[in-house]
C-alpha cells in the first residue's frame, strides 16, 4: 500500500501520542541495569559470561546469556547518550512497531478508523514497553506476520525475511520461538505454497543456530519455558486479571470480538482463527504474552470492521491537500522530540522522572560509593539489585531480577526474609553484614531490623535503608 500524504497524516497522528507516551515513561531498574552490566562486561571481556559474576551467592555457578545482542546495544547506547539516546531507541522501535501494525491494518479499514485503532491498542498495551530486549522483537514479529501473508498471496519472494528475522531474533530475545509459531500454522493451516514454506521453515531453524551459543539456545528456551523461579516468583508469568484500565481495554476487546466476527460480512480464514486462538490462549495463561495477542486482535479488528469502517468514518474527502498533510504529519511526528530527557527538563518544570526512584535507589548507591568502610557481604531487595550490579560492582548481590538464575529455593528464602521469617539465622548462615532494603516492599524486616541491637542503620531515604551489622565494622 503506497502511503500517501492523506494516510501519512493519519499515521503521524495515531503515532503522535505513543511516541510522546514512550518518552514519558520512566526506566524501571527491573532488568534494564544488569543488561547494561553485562553489555559492558561482553565489550571488557570479549567473550559472553559463562558463569555468575553479578551475584555472590550464585557466584561461579554457570548461567546461559542468550540476549547478548541486546545487552550490546543498550550499552553501547548509554555510552553515547546515556538515558536520553536510550528513550530516542525505545520512541524509535514503538513508532516502527505501530507503524507497521498500522500498515497491517490500513489494508482493510480506513486511515480514520486504523488510526483509532492504534491509538487503544498503543495505550492498552503500554505497559509492555518497558527499555528491555523484548522491544527489540516486537518489530520482528509484525515482519514475519508480514512474510506470511505476503505468502498467502503466492508472494514467496517475501519469505527470506523469516529466517532473517530468525537470525537476529535468536540473539535478541528469548521468544525467537514465535516466528516458528507463525510459519508452523501456516504451514499447516494457510493457503500458500507449502513446499516454499517448508523450505523457509527450515531455513529459519538453521538461522536459529547462528549465535554464540548454537543448538545451546533451544536448550535455554525450554529451560525458561519449565523454569518454576520464573512463573511462581514472576508476576509476568501470572495468568492476566482485569485489573488497571489497561487490562480492562484487552478483556473487552476480547469479549467484542466474536460478537464483530459473527455480524461482520468479512470473515476471517483458517490460519487467522488458528492464529487467534493460540496467541490467545497464551495471552490468556500469562502476562508477557498478551502484547503478542493485541497485535494479531487488532489486526485482525480492523478486517472485520472493514466495511462499517468505510461507510460510517471513512468517507471519501473530496479536497486533499498533499502539503499541508505531509507537514503536519512531519510536525507530529517531531513533537514529541521535546519530551527527550534532558530537553524536557528545560521548559517542564513537573517533568515525568527519569527513572523509577522506588526500585532506583540512586541516592543510597551513592552513599555506599562514598563508604566503601562499610562490611560486605551485602542483601539486598531483588529490585535493586539490577541497579547495584550495574553502578555498584564492587558490592555483587545476593539476588536480582535475572528470575530464572536462582533456584526456586533461594527465591522462597527470599520471601521469607522479606517478611522477617527466620532471618536473624539465615543473616548469620549467610555472613550477611550489609543490608540494602526496600522501603516499600520490605516493611516487616526493617522493623524488625530496627527493634535488633545487631544492626546499625547507616542510611536512609524515601525508598531505600541501609544497614550494616554493628560488630563487623
Amino acid at each position: 500500500m503506497k502511503i500517501s500524504s492523506y494516510n501519512f497524516l493519519w499515521l503521524s497522528l495515531g503515532l503522535f501520542p505513543l511516541l510522546a507516551l514512550s518518552f514519558m515513561l520512566s526506566v524501571p531498574a527491573q532488568d534494564y541495569w544488569w543488561y547494561l552490566r553485562l553489555g559492558k562486561d561482553i565489550l571488557e571481556q570479549g567473550s559472553i559470561p559463562l558463569v555468575d559474576t553479578m551475584s555472590h551467592s550464585r557466584a561461579g555457578e554457570p548461567i546461559f546469556y542468550q540476549q547478548w545482542l541486546s545487552s550490546l546495544i543498550f550499552y553501547w547506547v548509554y555510552q553515547i547518550g546515556d538515558a536520553s539516546l536510550t528513550f530516542l531507541l525505545r520512541a524509535l522501535l514503538i513508532g516502527i512497531t505501530y507503524g507497521m501494525i498500522w500498515h497491517f491494518m490500513r489494508t482493510w479499514s480506513g486511515a480514520r478508523t486504523v488510526t483509532i485503532l492504534l491509538v487503544i491498542l498503543g495505550l492498552s498495551t503500554s505497559n509492555n514497553w518497558m527499555i528491555r530486549p523484548q522491544l527489540f522483537a516486537y518489530p520482528l514479529f509484525l515482519l514475519c506476520l508480514f512474510s506470511i501473508y505476503q505468502w498467502r498471496e503466492s508472494k514467496n519472494k517475501f519469505l527470506f525475511l523469516l529466517p532473517i528475522s530468525v537470525l537476529l531474533w535468536v540473539n535478541l530475545h528469548g521468544s525467537f520461538i514465535l516466528p516458528f509459531v507463525l510459519a508452523g500454522a501456516a504451514f499447516i493451516f494457510g493457503n500458500g505454497k507449502r513446499k516454499e514454506m517448508g523450505f523457509a521453515i527450515v531455513a529459519m531453524f538453521i538461522a536459529s543456530l547462528i549465535n554464540p551459543h548454537g543448538i545451546g539456545v533451544w536448550e535455554y528456551l525450554f529451560f525458561i519455558l519449565n523454569n518454576p523461579s520464573d512463573y511462581l516468583f514472576s508476576v509476568e508469568w501470572y495468568p492476566p486479571t482485569n485489573d488497571g484500565w489497561q487490562m480492562n481495554i484487552f478483556f473487552t476487546w476480547l469479549l467484542i470480538f466474536p460478537l464483530l466476527a459473527g455480524f461482520s460480512k468479512n470473515k476471517l480464514s483458517l490460519l487467522e482463527w488458528i492464529l487467534f486462538l493460540g496467541f490467545g490462549w497464551l495471552a490468556l495463561s500469562g502476562i508477557r504474552y498478551v502484547i503478542w495477542f493485541m497485535f494479531l486482535l487488532a489486526i485482525f479488528t480492523s478486517k472485520l470492521i472493514a466495511e462499517w469502517s468505510h461507510q460510517w468514518l471513512d468517507k471519501p474527502i473530496e479536497k486533499i491537500n498533499p502539503r499541508l498533510n505531509t507537514t503536519v504529519g512531519l510536525v507530529l511526528l517531531t513533537l514529541p522530540l521535546l519530551l527527550t530527557p534532558g530537553i524536557c527538563d528545560s521548559w517542564w518544570q513537573d517533568a515525568p522522572q527519569l527513572y523509577e526512584l522506588s526500585t532506583t535507589p540512586i541516592q543510597a548507591v551513592e552513599f555506599l560509593k562514598e563508604h566503601e568502610e562499610l562490611p560486605n557481604l551485602l542483601w539486598n531487595d531483588y529490585a535493586f539489585g539490577s541497579y547495584l550490579q550495574f553502578m555498584l560492582p564492587s558490592h555483587p548481590t545476593w539476588i536480582d531480577t535475572r528470575m530464572y538464575s536462582f533456584p526456586v529455593e533461594q527465591w522462597q528464602e527470599y520471601v521469607n526474609v522479606t517478611n522477617a521469617e527466620g532471618w536473624k539465622e539465615f543473616f548469620d548462615r549467610e555472613g550477611i553484614n550489609l543490608l540494602f532494603l526496600s522501603q516499600a516492599a520490605q516493611p516487616k524486616l526493617i522493623q524488625a531490623v530496627l527493634e535488633s541491637n545487631i544492626w546499625c542503620e547507616e542510611y536512609k531515604d524515601e525508598y531505600a535503608i541501609i544497614f550494616s551489622r554493628c560488630e563487623a565494622k
